[in-house]
């Protein structure tokens, strides 16, 4: 056990995800070693970030404005919307540079087990953008997973009847992976070979 201080910031760093105790330890005693002002830019970018970035009034991607660049970007297909689950996986797909249209983000994927249904997602916005914005095409760019499969099944069963096309990123994204670990090339080819669901 550590100083009641260096504890408490280890204990902090823990509960971020993919931060074990090791790795909590040492990142708390490289900001005890570095210099003030490293630490200082470091909480300042924490409070900044929190107290700035909000979520986009259309699509749900973090944003420091009322909508986020990607849907004020004119050059970009309106009539295209592609449905991922978090906010970091829109990166993930701008770096193929084969997407030139809009996003939604859902805010996860429907599981039962851990208490997630559709009614806990954004898919009510997503029918009233279907509804509203003239939307021809939903890419369902869920994960690969069990949750990700349903959650794209239930996206077409949704929006079928709206007379909107849904297709699903095609083979090439390894099954039970995430979006995150994808390089470029794969979600590229994954994205050209969507088929309809």
């Amino acid at each position: 056990m550590f100083e009641p201080p260096v504890q408490r910031l280890i204990d902090e760093f823990a509960r971020l995800p993919g931060v074990g105790q090791k790795s909590a330890q040492r990142l708390a005693f490289h900001l005890l070693n570095a210099e003030d002002a490293d630490a200082r830019r470091l909480a300042d970018a924490i409070i900044e970030m929190k107290a700035s970035v909000r979520l986009c009034r259309r699509c749900f991607n973090v944003t420091a404005e009322d909508e986020c660049s990607i849907c004020l970007d004119a050059r970009r297909d309106p009539a295209i919307v592609c449905v991922v689950e978090r906010a970091q996986d829109i990166p993930v797909i701008e770096r193929t540079q084969e997407f030139r249209g809009r996003y939604h983000v859902l805010g996860g994927a429907i599981s039962p087990i851990a208490g997630i249904g559709p009614e806990t997602l954004r898919m009510k916005e997503l029918v009233d953008r279907v509804e509203t914005e003239g939307i021809t095409e939903i890419i369902a760019a869920t994960n690969p997973t069990v949750e990700g499969d349903t959650t794209a099944l239930y996206i077409a069963r949704l929006l079928k009847p709206l007379g909107v096309r849904v297709s699903r990123l095609a083979s090439g994204l390894p099954v039970g992976g995430d979006l995150d670990y994808a390089d470029e090339i794969t979600l590229g080819r994954a994205l050209a070979g969507r088929k309809e669901l």
